[in-house]
């Protein structure tokens, strides 16, 4: 039982940097075989006079707290109709923050001009103040922000969310058991935990772990794990979800995307599964762009 939270934290101590440089590379990797011929563009003398500019708003508050802020990016031309796409940082639920995932930004607004992407810190979790289910309301409250300004900011309320490590098990968990609405048009994970009874996790017994998980100070129980894993939570109604991770891994199982693959297919959620042997907890080069490639055809059919 100690393994399953306590990873929570390790998982994304050791994967965040990696996370960050690997988007890196995949940002200077994709922008060196796009094809950006700003010069071949010229303006369309038809065009309304009144269509919407682009415009962003950074640190925008959601709530009360310092952490619950946002980044939002509006496209030209946007509409009613046009879709959101949000970014949840990692960081073990205790540490990181939205400026990590800018470079997957970035892409987005490269490739994507037609989405708003919104940039999402959330309250982290401390030894008085657990994770779950704080870093849920706050998914709920971003939603519901996100809703309210809909004539605001000219957007629709479809969504799409992609997270890394532990953003990527808030965004599943939210979206398979929390969406009430049924607004989430897709769900990617990078290397998040999917699973916290996977007997990978349980019967761990690394003292570097054990230790970890004394310092996170809870005893979480069976009926618990399975609250907060998002294999336990999704139904056949679950959103388009699109995994990637790493068969070298240390810290998340290979189980971890397997099963997830395995149960979505079984319970006739579309969903795509990449695993990519020799990686760990991040990979560059040619798996790197597989990555965005996959990810990008699966947002155009989802979300755009």
């Amino acid at each position: 039982m100690y393994i399953a939270i306590t990873l929570y934290k390790v998982i994304n101590y050791f994967i965040m940097k990696t996370i960050k440089y690997t988007f890196l590379f995949l940002f200077i990797s994709i922008s060196l075989v796009a094809c950006s011929d700003d010069d071949s563009s010229t303006p369309n003398d038809l065009e309304d006079e009144t269509a919407l500019e682009f415009r962003q708003e950074l640190n925008v508050p959601y709530g009360n707290d310092g952490d619950q802020v946002l980044d939002i990016y509006l496209p030209a031309g946007r509409t009613i109709t046009t879709k959101i796409m949000i970014l949840v940082h990692g960081g073990g639920w205790t540490s990181g923050d939205k400026s990590e995932m800018d470079l997957l930004k970035n892409l987005m607004l490269q490739d994507f001009p037609d989405i708003a992407v919104v940039n999402v810190n959330y309250r982290l979790a401390t030894e008085n103040n657990p994770p779950f289910p704080m870093q849920i309301d706050d998914i709920s409250s971003i939603v519901s922000f996100l809703k309210n300004n809909q004539s605001e900011y000219v957007i629709s309320d479809d969504i799409g969310f992609i997270g890394t490590s532990a953003g990527a098990h808030i965004a599943m968990l939210w979206s398979y058991a929390y969406d009430e609405d049924s607004n989430t048009s897709m769900v990617c994970s990078i290397v998040g935990p999917t699973n916290f009874t996977d007997p990978a996790y349980l019967e761990n017994e690394d003292p570097l772990l054990q230790e970890l998980f004394e310092v996170y100070g809870i005893d979480p129980s069976l009926e618990f794990l399975e609250l907060v894993s998002p294999f336990h939570q999704m139904t056949a109604s679950a959103p388009p979800t699109i995994l990637f991770y790493g068969g070298q891994d240390p810290l998340i199982p290979v189980s971890q995307g397997v099963d997830m693959e395995v149960k979505l297919t079984q319970l006739g959620v579309v969903n795509e599964f990449t695993l990519y042997p020799d990686a760990g907890h991040g990979w560059i080069g040619l798996e790197l762009i597989d990555t965005w490639t996959k990810l990008k055809l699966f947002t155009e059919t989802h979300l755009e």
